[in-house]
């Protein structure tokens, strides 16, 4: 009998913006973890909403919460030194070896 997978979803991050979320998004994903995003019609609100009610929401199914936890705490911890893409001239944070914008590798030079 194999392991039963749970479909109930569970929030596991507020981040600040679209951006923010789309990228730890892909770096979940990139494990194999499943992503659910909320809150990203909220965006064009801001100004006339608090700051905190435009955060978008990513939530991962219950049982890859624990791995989802501890990939996003590594990426709250990683050095927050930004590099520049030698491709396109995206800025990138230090915790992603890849652009974000156009999928170069930091190590071909920044």
């Amino acid at each position: 009998m194999g392991k039963v997978m749970s479909d109930n979803w569970c929030k596991i991050y507020d981040a600040a913006n679209s951006l923010e979320a789309h990228s730890l998004k892909g770096m979940l994903e990139a494990q194999h973890i499943a992503v659910q995003l909320s809150g990203e019609g909220l965006g064009s609100a801001v100004g006339e909403l608090p700051t905190n009610a435009v955060e978008v929401g990513l939530w991962v199914r219950d049982f890859q919460q624990s791995s989802a936890q501890r990939l996003l705490a590594e990426y709250e911890q990683a050095d927050q030194t930004a590099w520049v893409c030698a491709g396109c001239g995206e800025q990138n944070g230090s915790q992603f070896e890849l652009c974000w914008q156009c999928g170069r590798d930091r190590a071909a030079g920044s």
